[in-house]
């Protein structure tokens, strides 16, 4: 999406739960193996004590305290998650509202997987766009892994799934109705999908009546198994990569710069996969077009379900790692799948 005029970001934040499970005790725990642990590369990955939707409210908190906003003026909470989120039929997102005291917000619950984050901050920035009078956006996320529901180190292949939750205020900058300084500068959003693999978390299972009405723990591997076997390696990785190159020339063409590897790009920031999964899927691509230096974080917090573009962004900011003027380019990814990447700068 083509910003007319960039947005703010503010109060990024990343909230984890203080417990956190090894990857030397998973193994040793036989959770995962060792060729398996070697290949994702965590370090550890957190473990909730609180329900995914309290620890969104403990973000989110965070995220408008660091921002200098109150309550009272988000007039928009995007919530965005991929796991159960505590209860069968219900909004977490009105919950996130209620707890934060944004009375006056409209609560809205995304769901776009792992790419959710991002598909906030994409729709938040449009309705703030054709919306002027709205004030700021509030946007969370947050997921809890927990057995016996998730199996966080070995029901997918690729990623390790920690548990925590993250929330940013977007919102407008000095010069516009209701502006104010921000702690990043969101230039440019792009968002490319590739419907036709959706299969690859459904895989041969029927329509089930129920949650988990197949078995006793999500089994991603399952669904991806089945889909490689009909369509093959190639189907994927293919269109993964002709989708995540069209994401960032996209992206940076909405800021007017170009993906020819003279992009003024201080960083690219990879999804928080496993290692090898970035080393085979994203670092050749990224890499080659860009030419800017890869970052590849989540080695403590794993992969954060819809939360990793914004924990991203919160970590740039808390290491003050961009200057006025210097860009770096965060990319998200999701089942379904979707591919997002949000260009910022240093304010």
């Amino acid at each position: 999406m083509r910003l007319p005029y960039p947005l703010g970001i503010s109060g990024p934040t990343l909230w984890l739960p203080r417990g956190r499970q090894s990857a030397a005790e998973a193994v040793a725990r036989e959770l995962v193996d060792a060729e398996t642990a070697g290949e994702l590369g965590y370090a550890g990955l957190p473990v909730a004590d609180l329900a995914a939707p309290e620890m969104a409210v403990e973000a989110g908190r965070g995220a408008l305290t660091a921002a200098g906003v109150g309550p009272g003026a988000v007039g928009l909470l995007l919530h965005a998650w991929i796991h159960y989120q505590g209860h069968d039929l219900w909004s977490p997102a009105h919950f996130v509202a209620d707890r934060l005291g944004a009375a006056g917000a409209v609560p809205l619950g995304v769901q776009q997987v792992c790419n959710g984050g991002a598909a906030a901050v994409e729709m938040a920035a449009a309705r703030l766009l054709v919306e002027p009078g709205l004030g700021h956006a509030l946007i969370t996320t947050a997921d809890a892994f927990l057995a016996p529901g998730f199996d966080r180190w070995s029901g997918d292949y690729g990623i390790g799934y920690g548990d925590g939750a993250t929330a940013l205020v977007l919102h407008h900058l000095p010069g516009s109705e209701g502006g104010r300084p921000a702690d990043l500068i969101l230039h440019s959003v792009a968002t490319v999908a590739a419907p036709r693999l959706e299969r690859m978390h459904r895989g041969d299972d029927p329509f089930g009546p129920a949650a988990r009405s197949l078995g006793p723990t999500v089994d991603i591997r399952r669904t991806k198994k089945a889909f490689l076997q009909a369509e093959g390696m190639e189907a994927f990785t293919g269109t993964s990569a002709a989708a995540l190159r069209s994401a960032v020339e996209s992206c940076l063409a909405g800021a007017g710069l170009s993906a020819t590897g003279d992009a003024p790009l201080r960083y690219v920031v990879a999804p928080r996969l496993g290692r090898k999964t970035i080393d085979l899927a994203y670092a050749p691509v990224l890499t080659k077009l860009t030419g800017a230096p890869l970052l590849r974080p989540g080695d403590d917090t794993g992969h954060l379900g819809a939360g990793d573009a914004a924990a991203s962004l919160a970590e740039l900011c808390a290491g003050r790692m961009l200057g006025p003027g210097e860009y770096a380019l965060v990319v998200s990814a999701g089942a379904g799948f979707t591919w997002s990447c949000l260009l910022v700068s240093g304010a």
